[in-house]
């Protein structure tokens, strides 16, 4: 189970990330309206994928593998602070890009 819970914050916290690139890439594109919708889905990846990760450090509490949880506390804080830096502003930016477009299209 706790590799599970470790690739599925792996592939939560790509998918975070990602959503937010392809929805610049389709820039050009006029009647793309999930914006927001995306934007809600990218965060809420990003929230799950780090809940995942604590849901992991307390599977390591309960089976008191102490050595385990801090080898990993430092990088997993640090990668965790790195995610949902990146997350907020790759979504910020495009809510900024696109929520001047609507504003100029109406």
């Amino acid at each position: 189970m706790a590799g599970l819970l470790n690739f599925g914050s792996l592939i939560l916290g790509l998918i975070a990330l990602t959503i937010p690139v392809v929805n610049f890439m389709q820039y050009k594109k006029q009647n793309n309206k999930n914006r927001g919708v995306l934007s809600f889905i990218s965060i809420s990846s990003c929230a799950v994928s780090l809940c995942f990760q604590i849901l992991y450090c307390y599977y390591l509490v309960k089976i008191e593998d102490w050595s385990a949880l801090m080898d990993i506390t430092g990088a997993m804080a640090f990668v965790a602070m790195l995610l949902l830096i990146i997350t907020i502003i790759l979504n910020t930016i495009n809510l900024i890009v696109f929520r001047d477009r609507t504003i100029n299209t109406r």
